[in-house]
This record gives C-alpha cells, sequence and structure tokens, in this order.
C-alpha cells in the first residue's frame, strides 16, 4: 500500500470491559461501520488476543494479523509498513479495515506491549478513528491502550449479579487511573433482558448513572453476525441499530439526527483508494 498523503492523528475509540461475552466486538463492529459510513477513515483492531472474534463478525479472512506486525517490526524495524498488514473490509460503498488478532494461541501469548503501541501510533497518522476491541482483563498491554485512548466506553450488562461486582470493581479501577471525565464513557448493552436485577439497582451500585443504553435483539444481531454486515449498514432498520448509531455520534461529540441513508459511491474509486492512493 501506498503511504497516505496527509498525516493526521487520529482517535482511538476503546471498548473494555471486566466481563466476557458483554457484546464488545458487536458495538465496535458496528461503531468502525457507522464511522467509515459517515466517510471517515477507520481502522478496527483486535486486540482481544486469544479469542478475537471481529473478523468472524465480519465474515473476513486474514492474511495477516498483529502478529505479523510484530514480527515485522524485529526484522524490519523503522521499515516496516504497519498498513501492509490491514485486511479491508466493505460493504456497499462504507469500507474501512481491520487489523485482525493472532490465528494461533502461542502467537497471542507472545505478544508484546511496545510493538502495539508503536503500531497504534503508526495507525493514528494514517486514519481518522482507531476503534479497538479489548479482552475483558487490566492487563499491561490493555492498560496501555487505555492510557492512548481518546474515549473509553466501558460496557456491561445486568445478567448475574457477579457480573455487577466485577463491573463496579472495574469502573472504580477506571476511575483510580484518574482519566480525565469525559474519557470514560459506561454503557449498559441488552438493557431489556429478561432479569430480577434492576436498572435502578445497578446504577446505584455504580454510583453513577450509564452514558448510554443499548437494547436486547438478539435476532438482528445474530443475522447481523451470520451474515457479515453490521446492523448499521444493514438496510433493515432496528431499534438495536439506531441505538448503536447514537452512539457513535454522541462518543464523537458530533449531534445525532435519525436520518440514516446507505452511503453513495464515490466517484474516485471508493474508500480504499481515498486513503491509500489508489493501491488497495
Amino acid at each position: 500500500m501506498a503511504e497516505a498523503q496527509e498525516t493526521i492523528n487520529g482517535a482511538i475509540i476503546t471498548f473494555f470491559s471486566t466481563a466476557s461475552a458483554v457484546g464488545k466486538t458487536l458495538v465496535g463492529t458496528n461503531t468502525a461501520a457507522e464511522l467509515a459510513r459517515e466517510g471517515y477513515r477507520v481502522c478496527l483492531v483486535d486486540f482481544d488476543l486469544q479469542f478475537g472474534d471481529v473478523c468472524n463478525y465480519l465474515q473476513i479472512m486474514p492474511e495477516n494479523t498483529v502478529a505479523d506486525v510484530q514480527q515485522g517490526m524485529a526484522t524490519e524495524g523503522a521499515d516496516c509498513h504497519v498498513e501492509d498488514y490491514l485486511t479491508p473490509y466493505e460493504h456497499e460503498a462504507a469500507g474501512f479495515y481491520v487489523m485482525a488478532a493472532p490465528l494461533q494461541l502461542d502467537e497471542a501469548y507472545n505478544i508484546r506491549t511496545q510493538p502495539m503501541k508503536i503500531m497504534l501510533q503508526h495507525l493514528q497518522s494514517l486514519f481518522d478513528y482507531i476503534v479497538v476491541d479489548t479482552t475483558s482483563m487490566f492487563s499491561e498491554l490493555n492498560l496501555a491502550v487505555l492510557d492512548m485512548s481518546t474515549v473509553v466506553i466501558f460496557l456491561g450488562i445486568r445478567d448475574f449479579f457477579p457480573t455487577i461486582k466485577n463491573m463496579s470493581i472495574g469502573n472504580e479501577t477506571l476511575k483510580n487511573l484518574h482519566y480525565d471525565r469525559n474519557k470514560l464513557r459506561i454503557v449498559l448493552n441488552r438493557s431489556d433482558s429478561q432479569t430480577d436485577i434492576s436498572l435502578e439497582m445497578v446504577e446505584k451500585t455504580l454510583g453513577e448513572r450509564f452514558y448510554h443504553i443499548l437494547p436486547n435483539d438478539f435476532r438482528a444481531a445474530s443475522q447481523s453476525i451470520k451474515s457479515g454486515v453490521p446492523l448499521v449498514l444493514n438496510a433493515e432498520r432496528t431499534e438495536l441499530g439506531a441505538a448503536l448509531r447514537e452512539l457513535v455520534y454522541r462518543s464523537t461529540n458530533q449531534e445525532y439526527v435519525d436520518d440514516y441513508e446507505q452511503p453513495q459511491q464515490q466517484a474516485d474509486g471508493g474508500f480504499f483508494s481515498r486513503l491509500f492512493g489508489g493501491k488497495e
């Protein structure tokens, strides 16, 4: 791929949780897709190193992963072009790039933090937004990513009391890291799931109200994953898709207007040609 023709400093939006199966990947892929639909240059990074599902959710097969980037940096040094390891995703006229998680478990164990920080910094010079999906723990890599992030979406659900406890501990830990208050946004996913735990009880435990609430729609979410088309790009309008779009607008300080339209094909050859000078 050719180098981008302008230098930018892309914002990093990171999705984090202290519990598994809370919907980070679904929300992250839709965030990347909606930003791309709006015309931004977007890269989605899968840092759920052991069990990353971004490529499965988008139905794409990567040729390279973060493990290959790390190896490239070790052998090529400053001559390593991170953009050469990206996998493109495109639906209709909305397109973005994916930096895939390792394909082998042993590769995941060998990923080091410093090369990944360098990789993110390089991606910031190429993209308007870098969306990061993380694993559910306060690992060295996750803490480094949280430090670099412009916005951290802390995602939770209210299915069981242990999940609520972990959410509360995670939220308190994030507060103790002394990030700017505008950086952290706590979001409730699958808000109307069948449970005896009330929203009021969860917010009382957390000591604050949720920044945004996403409804539960198992059918729409499952169909989206099966088809590889994020809800925000699907022609079928859903309440969950609209709530995801609103979260993206709020997280990027844009006024939300529910005027969804499919993006138009660009006359100059599309998003990928604009980003890397016509060389894909």
